[in-house]
């Protein structure tokens, strides 16, 4: 069914951008677990709007209210459902939405299928306002991989075409990446984070918008987790990474560019050190045959520019007349500065369902 993922953790998600709330509920979560809530807190506050001038002004506390699967400060067992109530709506903005659609939304195939009868406002179910229970989803995935030495990291790639420095597949660089978390835009170099800001406030003063990639390393997974074919770990998280509003492109490793190199190159050559067989380069991505090597897993993931533009632009109605749109409202003009957790939310909950 549709905003249902069902697999040894099931997540059913529900709710609008300008309804009462959105949430989500989770089963499959094992009993006796405590939560962390300010790291919760803070993994939600990293997502949230309204934390600088280069996203949406829209400003939402992303407090949460756990209904059901949590009692005397542990996880029951049962299915538990959280819910984040929405306060800060302009619901006016959207009210010409009903039948016109703005190019690259989900305006005109959600008026399709659901026959007209959608909440169109703000992007309706297709928001990324839907994106704060995955991240708390997320958040909970990383304490208990966090039990067993699992660490899901993420930072900006690239910013249009500015790209932030290199980093090295084989490398452990969780220090590295906790170091940067307090940036606005997640980059290593000081340089590119510079051009890259300069980049997307011209487009917020164009009235325009730019995309990008973040890069997600999880480190601590163990050799043999995951499935040959359809249930891989590349199968499991690409569809769950293409679930996020936006996103394009996902690739492993060396990703599309290992389609250029030899064999010779491109295979990762195994080497015994203290016990331990590793590889001496990670094209793989830390996965092979659909199962951890005991490598860092890599993976990209490219975001498309943000569909909603200030520009005018030409469209049709519902009944096929043509239209010239201008949008009002709020909105991103990079998605990409508040999607590197969402990336790692996803990331987490993926590989805790390998790991239950």
């Amino acid at each position: 069914m549709s905003s249902i993922w069902s697999s040894n953790i099931k997540l059913s998600l529900f709710g609008e951008s300008h309804g009462t709330c959105v949430g989500v509920t989770i089963d499959g979560l094992p009993p006796g677990v405590v939560f962390n809530f300010a790291e919760i807190q803070t993994e939600l506050n990293r997502r949230k709007p309204g934390n600088t001038c280069l996203t949406t002004q829209r400003s939402e506390s992303d407090e949460f209210e756990i209904l059901s699967g949590y009692f005397n400060d542990y996880t029951t067992g049962t299915p538990l459902t959280v819910i984040f109530k929405n306060h800060d709506t302009k619901s006016k903005d959207y009210s010409r939405l009903k039948e016109e659609f703005r190019p690259s939304h989900a305006d005109f195939t959600g008026y399709v299928k659901y026959q007209g009868f959608h909440d169109f406002r703000g992007g309706g179910h297709f928001s990324a306002r839907v994106t704060a229970p995955l991240v708390f989803t997320g958040a909970i995935a990383k304490q208990l991989l966090k039990i067993k030495g699992i660490e899901v990291c993420s930072r900006i790639k690239s910013i249009a075409d500015i790209s932030d420095i290199a980093l090295s597949y084989t490398e452990d660089h969780r220090e590295l990446l906790r170091n940067i978390q307090s940036k606005i835009i997640l980059m290593v170099d000081g340089m590119s984070e510079e051009l890259a800001k300069l980049k997307i406030e011209e487009m917020r003063n164009s009235g325009d918008s730019v995309g990008g990639k973040v890069e997600c390393f999880i480190y601590g997974m163990p050799a043999g987790i995951g499935n040959p074919f359809f249930n891989s770990i590349e199968s499991q998280l690409g569809s769950l990474l293409f679930s996020i509003p936006g996103v394009k492109g996902v690739e492993f490793g060396k990703g599309f560019e290992i389609s250029k190199l030899r064999g010779t190159a491109a295979n990762d050559i195994f080497y015994s050190e203290k016990d331990e067989i590793k590889t001496r380069t990670n094209h793989s991505g830390g996965i092979q045959g659909g199962i951890s090597n005991g490598m860092p897993i890599n993976l990209v993931v490219a975001f498309k520019p943000t569909a909603s533009i200030f520009t005018e632009q030409e469209s049709v109605n519902c009944h096929g007349e043509k239209i010239k749109l201008q949008l009002q409202g709020r909105h991103d003009p990079c998605i990409v500065l508040r999607a590197a957790v969402i990336v790692e939310a996803i990331c987490a909950i993926g590989i805790l369902d390998f790991m239950l």
